[in-house]
């Protein structure tokens, strides 16, 4: 049985903590002793947590200064296996990976670094990523990134896409969706609200989009919300409402018309997975990042560049007034992605090193 300790910041609500909850959860208990390491015990993920995982808290709450934590843990518990679930703190550590002569090292990126990583200071560590014994990334995208921006050696990199857990997700949409209106076609956007994740470009085709009987509804919260609610005030958007960070996001997927993805890049989207499961046709912004392995072109969704603003909003009018085949959107997702057919890839890895 090999000793695992996964290292994360938190389980907040995010792709990165969503997808090590699953894998925390569902490798397989006689291969595999699960530790997972976080910086600070808290998070939306935590109540899904299975009672058999070993939680540790080293209670800091800065990424950068984390190593001078969770180089002595390693040193202490003597994983046979290290496992970090975020690109930031691989980076950090990737350094000190020599001095560990027993404990293999995992790291696995959450975005295409060259678009997400910009500070200097960090960019430099990553001349040390070839210590890790393997990189996960999530998508091509992210494979090729690394090899050609940062010079990893292909034969490091494993690409293993997201999981999704259709079941679940399946039991969470049937609640009621006090917001949609039968009287508007309703379309969803979710995300951190941040630059990365297009919602300023998404607000100005809904401007092109006032005098259609069409409403945006974008859930989340982050950095930039105060910005985009000055732009949709400034564009007098009264088709589009902010309806913050929601526990459950499902039954707005589910009851969608049409789910919308603006990000200017990505990791492997999870949320375009999640409408999927929920068998909700997505449109998305032709960004880095996996969205074209996701997408099957007329089957679960399609692709455009949303810069071209007059031609992204035609689309949204001609998609809600189609009628989708949910039941072949959720069978092309799952088929792929479900959790059973991801964490046995991870477990194949795993068993590897």
């Amino acid at each position: 049985m090999k000793k695992i300790a996964f290292f994360l910041p938190n389980l907040n609500q995010g792709g990165a903590e969503k997808v090590m909850v699953t894998l925390v959860n569902e490798l397989s208990r006689e291969k595999f002793k699960i530790t997972l390491v976080l910086f600070e015990k808290k998070g939306h993920f935590l109540n899904y947590l299975k009672e058999d995982v070993e939680v540790i808290e080293l209670k800091t709450s800065r990424i950068r200064y984390s190593i001078f934590k969770i180089i002595p843990l390693i040193f202490k518990m003597k994983p046979d296996i290290a496992f970090i679930g975020w690109g930031e703190i691989a980076a950090f550590i990737s350094p000190m990976i020599p001095f560990f002569r027993k404990t293999k090292f995992v790291a696995r990126e959450t975005n295409v670094v060259s678009e997400h990583v910009k500070r200097k200071e960090i960019r430099f560590f990553y001349k040390f990523y070839n210590h890790f014994d393997k990189i996960i990334a999530q998508s091509d995208d992210m494979k090729k990134d690394l090899i050609e921006n940062f010079t990893i050696r292909p034969q490091k990199i494993v690409k293993i896409n997201n999981p999704v857990d259709v079941a679940w997700i399946q039991e969470k949409m049937e609640e009621e969706v006090q917001e949609f209106s039968s009287e508007f076609k309703n379309v969803v956007a979710i995300g951190n609200l941040s630059q990365r994740k297009g919602f300023d470009l998404l607000l100005n085709v809904f401007a092109r989009l006032k005098n259609e009987k069409i409403k945006l509804f974008i859930l989340g919260d982050g950095a930039d919300k105060e910005k985009l609610l000055k732009q949709k005030e400034n564009l007098n958007l009264t088709n589009v409402e902010f309806l913050g960070n929601k526990k459950n996001p499902y039954p707005y997927l589910a009851k969608a018309d049409l789910f919308v993805l603006s990000s200017r890049y990505e990791g492997f989207p999870n949320v375009l997975l999640e409408a999927g499961a929920c068998g909700t046709y997505a449109l998305t912004n032709d960004c880095p990042g996996g969205i074209r392995e996701i997408i099957q072109e007329k089957i679960n969704g399609e692709i455009m560049d949303i810069t071209q603003a007059e031609e992204f909003a035609d689309k949204i009018k001609d998609l809600c007034d189609e009628n989708q085949d949910k039941k072949l959107i959720i069978k092309n997702i799952s088929s792929r992605f479900s959790k059973e057919i991801i964490v046995e890839s991870y477990e194949s890895l795993l068993r590897s090193l």
